[in-house]
Order: C-alpha cells, then structure tokens, then sequence
C-alpha cells in the first residue's frame, strides 16, 4: 500500500497551475528586450521554426549566469529572415543579440520565452564596433607599416609596385570551390590568351579559429622565395560570421606588412574587411579578382601596342621629312655626277687618243721600226756586229745580220 501524503502537500500540478497563474498575472501581454547569446539553436524548415536556448555568459568568462529555453514561431521566423538579409549574419550558435521576447509558462513544457522582433542595428553595431576597436590597435601598434589617411590605409603592402605583368600566381583559398572555380576559369579562359603559372595554398577560409590556417599560409609563401607577381586570397560569399576570419588582428596585421602585393576576392558584399584594407587589391569576388589581374595585364599590352603605334607613326613622320630634305641634294648630286662624268669622259678621250697615237702599230706606219735580238727588245750599246737581229717595220718582219755598227752622237735625231 502507498504511503498517504502529508496533509501540508500538494500536487505537482497544482504547484505548476499555481506558478503559470503567476506567470501568466504578472508577464501577460508584456514584452521585453533582452541581451544574451544564441546556443543549442535549431530551424525546423519545413514548419518555419526556430528552437534556440538564450543564454547570458558572466564578465570575462564563459561561465552561465543565466539561461532559458526559447522558440520564435511563424512571425518571429520572419523577423529572423529580415535579420539575415539586412546584416549578412546567419541566425545561428554564438551570435551576441538584442531580442524582443514574452513570457510564458507550459506545465508540460516550462518556462519559455518566445521572440517576436530583433534588433538588427544592435548586431551591426557590435561587429561594427569590435572591427574598429582592432583597426585602432592596427594603426597604434603597427604604425611602422600602417598609417590612416583620412578612411584609407596606408600600408606596406598597398604601396608595393604590381609587375606590369602579373603572370606568377601565388593562390590561398578552399580547394574544389565554387570561388576557386570561376577565378580558374576566369583566368584560363581569357579571351586574349594569357597563360598564368599558378601555384595553389589550399587551406580553410570561414571560421574565426582558423585565421592562423591563412597566416601560415602566407608564411609558406614568404618562406618558398618563389618570385611571384602577386598573392590572391579569395572565398566564395557566406553570411557576415563567415567573414570573421578576415577581421582578425593577426591577419590584418600578417597582410599589410607582407612583401608581396596581395589581391583579395572574398566574396562579400558590403563593407571591406579589415584583411580588404590592408591588402594593395580589394575586390568582392574571386570572379573580380580573376578579372582584375587579366585586365591589369590587358593594360599594359595595350599601352605596347600604342607605343608601337606611335613609333610606327614618328618613324614614317621622320622619313617623309628626311626625303623632303634629300630630295635638292639628290638632284645636286646627280647633276654633279653628270658633269663629273661627262669632264672624265672628255680626259679619258684625250688620253685615249695620245695613246693612240704613240701606240708601235701607229709609229710603224710612220717609218718607224722596231729591233729585237732573239724576240726581245735591246738597245744599240748592246749590239755588236755579227749579232742577229729582227727588224719589224709597217707590214713585214726582217731578219738580219750586223756587219758593222757606227753610234751616232749628237742631237741629230731630236725634235
């Protein structure tokens, strides 16, 4: 047999009607805005849902001072849908939020608080305060290669030259990605046939615990000594939490000193990052990123191809106006070397004829004989009588013998 209650007792149900009648007389049709943070959370789709618990963490430690059960039905799924598009942050585990709850209390199911609105500028605020607190401490703590004028930074890195061409690629970024996709296809399917020489660092890229992942990354690179044009980090688009992993000291730090220029296409948006900003190329997308570099390389061909242009046109400029200054020279030449010529031929025929006329053949015919001791020329005082000679006159040749020789002295011969 059970034991009979204590007449002082009650039941748990009436403890519980009890409890919800207080409930239910004191939080009736208020409503309250709440902090706290967003665990255990779970959308049921099909049914639009949200089950969640809010949570509130103590003062620097992650310790539960608080926690309750909560649930946002059909209009509170359409005030979350509102936060996601207007903030880029997905409603889910560890964000900070500002909501708007009642109070109810089930028997059954216990105390609850169920969301009807949430306060997107309280979100953007925080995550938009936390980026300037860090870009502060950027500017203070590495003010050797980080300078702020006016919205923009000034850092090591964005005051590096790009190469002319940009053709060895050093590429940080998920492997088999949608985003690391389109860049590749983008770049090998250039319409102006460029090859690039890519070297890929694959490694995670959303997760604020894995910015170390990247920086190593960038190290390996620093360290491989390959002399590449250009680094590109890109990740295709995601809610605002994924892109904590760019809005990190340490990587912002890690990119605005790094000795190569760094092309990031992240995949946001909105805002730049805090990466974006030190980084010397920011663009949204790995698709722009890709565009980018081909239309940096674009630039430069296009300026050879006008400077060749321009040669062509100085060149052809210089050579009409060089003919134009040859042209009377030209014809002072030519006419100069028509009288030379005509003055050489004049001499050449004088010459000719003085040769002429002086030529054996022609002094033979004048009584002149030639005489030549065994069919060589000889001279009188070489002679002496007995000796055979040839004597060639105009029409014959004779042979004779030298009886006697008498040398003849005196100018009775000359002219």
């Amino acid at each position: 047999m059970s034991k009979a209650p204590p007449p002082q007792s009650i039941k748990l149900s009436e403890l519980t009607a009890i409890i919800n009648y207080t409930i239910e007389d004191v939080f009736d049709g208020k409503t309250f805005w709440v902090v706290a943070d967003v665990t255990s959370h779970n959308h049921k789709q099909q049914e639009d849902r949200h089950f969640f618990v809010l949570v509130e963490k103590g003062n620097g430690s992650n310790s539960i001072v608080a926690k309750v059960e909560a649930v946002a039905w059909k209009a509170g799924a359409g005030k979350i849908r509102n936060f996601e598009a207007t903030t880029g942050q997905k409603f889910q585990n560890g964000i900070h939020v500002l909501v708007k709850v009642t109070v109810s209390y089930s028997p059954e199911y216990g105390l609850k608080l169920t969301l009807v609105d949430i306060d997107v500028n309280f979100t953007i605020g925080a995550l938009e305060q936390e980026k300037q607190t860090i870009l502060l401490r950027l500017e203070h703590e590495c003010a050797a290669f980080i300078t702020r004028e006016g919205d923009r930074y000034i850092t090591r890195n964005n005051q590096l030259a790009l190469s002319a061409v940009i053709q060895r690629i050093a590429v940080i970024g998920a492997n088999a990605t949608a985003g690391y996709e389109d860049f590749m296809h983008i770049l090998k399917e250039n319409p102006y046939g460029y090859s690039f020489s890519i070297d890929n660092y694959f490694t995670a890229v959303q997760g604020e615990g894995n910015t170390h992942l990247i920086k190593q990354k960038l190290v390996d690179i620093y360290l491989s000594k390959i002399p590449y044009h250009a680094v590109v980090i890109i990740r295709g688009g995601g809610a605002k939490t994924d892109f904590l992993i760019f809005e990190t000291f340490s990587l912002g730090q890690a990119v605005a000193k790094f000795p190569i220029p760094i092309i990031t296409g992240i995949g946001h948006q909105r805002d730049e990052t805090i990466v974006d900003m030190m980084a010397h190329s920011p663009v949204n997308t790995p698709t722009k990123a890709a565009e980018y570099i081909v239309t940096h390389n674009r630039r430069f061909e296009e300026e050879l191809l006008a400077l060749q242009a321009n040669i062509l046109d100085e060149a052809g400029h210089m050579i009409q106006y060089r003919q134009q200054q040859l042209t009377p020279v030209i014809a002072n030449i030519t006419n100069f070397s028509k009288i030379y010529l005509h003055q050489q031929d004049s001499r050449l025929a004088h010459f000719s004829a003085m040769f002429l006329a002086v030529s054996p053949r022609n002094m033979l015919k004048k009584g002149f004989a030639i005489v030549s001791r065994q069919g060589k020329g000889v001279a009188a005082a070489a002679l002496a009588a007995g000796d055979h000679i040839e004597i060639e006159i105009a029409g014959a040749e004779i042979t004779a013998t030298i009886n006697t020789i008498q040398y003849i002295h005196g100018t009775d011969t000359e002219l």
